[in-house]
């Protein structure tokens, strides 16, 4: 078993590929941290902050008396309003001009990570299909379970190995050009309840990035059971990557339905819990965590009886 994983492990490193494509999520993090930090600069809001949220605060009391605008979006406004009042009450600085602004915004880049890990995951198998190189694996001792256990797993580690590069990256480049000041800044926000509370920033980025790779581990393994079923590089990359930015427009036309809850991208998002505003009223963590579990046995035993049970020798 552990041979196989290194197996896979090794194909996966050793293809210009998968460096490529770590190369271009570091690209993507330096310009887009470097840009923030040039504008940041000139725009002098390193020194003015204070009259940067005044006039952002001004902005939105404007908005605010607008006699079309809806409830919902009534009270995001007003939470900012509140949040920017706290930032000058208690003279602590917003992470615009800082080092964790650059940080937060290559958080985001986490779907690129998904992105990536997908277009790997379904080219895993049906690759081997393609290639004919699934008869040099089945001549193994191994079993099947074994073969597609350690390829499975390979993918995760390849996730969660692109996780930690960008987070490595932004924390070092961010903080290189900003200095390291603000290291100790709060992260100012509301809970669900509306109150304006203070929190470690290091610690919610941690949990944006924990919670985001618990989405990109489900669409990897959507992905890789796709590619087991339909031995189809194409249609498992295509399909997934479809999900992945059709997904949340699905959702947002299915929201007034009660049963659009136990659908997978509803839950698929688990850093909602983070801002305190779930995709419906009454949705709790763990019930996005239960029902993401289903789909994981579920998209796991599928891939696991399609390979296993099936002729794979042509």
């Amino acid at each position: 078993m552990v041979n196989l994983f290194l197996n896979e492990n090794m194909k996966l490193y050793r293809r210009l590929r998968t460096w490529l494509m770590v190369a271009i999520m570091i690209g993507i993090v330096f310009l887009g941290s470097f840009l923030d930090w040039y504008y940041d600069g000139k725009s002098g809001e390193k020194v003015a902050w204070r009259d940067h949220v005044i006039e952002q605060k001004q902005e939105l009391a404007e908005v605010l008396k607008q006699p079309k605008l809806s409830e919902e979006n009534k009270k995001n406004i007003q939470e900012r309003i509140a949040v920017y009042d706290y930032h000058l009450d208690h003279d602590i600085h917003p992470t615009g001009g800082t080092m964790w602004n650059g940080i937060n915004g290559s958080a985001q880049l986490i779907v690129l990570i998904t992105l990536f890990t997908v277009i790997v995951a379904g080219d895993s198998l049906a690759g081997e299909f393609t290639s004919g190189t699934i008869k040099l694996l089945l001549i193994r001792p191994a079993n099947r379970t074994k073969i597609l256990v350690s390829k499975y797993a390979s993918m995760i580690v390849f996730g969660l190995f692109l996780l930690v590069i960008l987070f490595i990256v932004s924390v070092v480049l961010n903080g290189l050009l900003y200095k390291f000041q603000f290291m100790n800044l709060p992260l100012v926000t509301t809970n669900s309840a509306g109150l304006i509370v203070e929190k470690s920033m290091i610690a919610n980025l941690w949990k944006t990035y924990l919670l985001n790779g618990v989405s990109t581990i489900i669409f990897v393994t959507m992905a890789f059971m796709i590619s087991s079923a339909f031995r189809s590089s194409i249609m498992a990359i295509g399909f997934s990557i479809f999900a992945l930015f059709a997904g949340a427009i699905c959702m947002e036309i299915l929201q007034p339905y009660e049963w659009s809850k136990y659908m997978l991208f509803a839950n698929i998002d688990l850093s909602q819990y983070l801002s305190g505003r779930p995709y419906q009223t009454g949705m709790t963590l763990q019930f996005s965590i239960v029902t993401l579990s289903v789909y994981f046995i579920v998209f796991n035993l599928a891939a696991w009886l399609v390979f296993t049970k099936r002729d794979v020798a042509a």
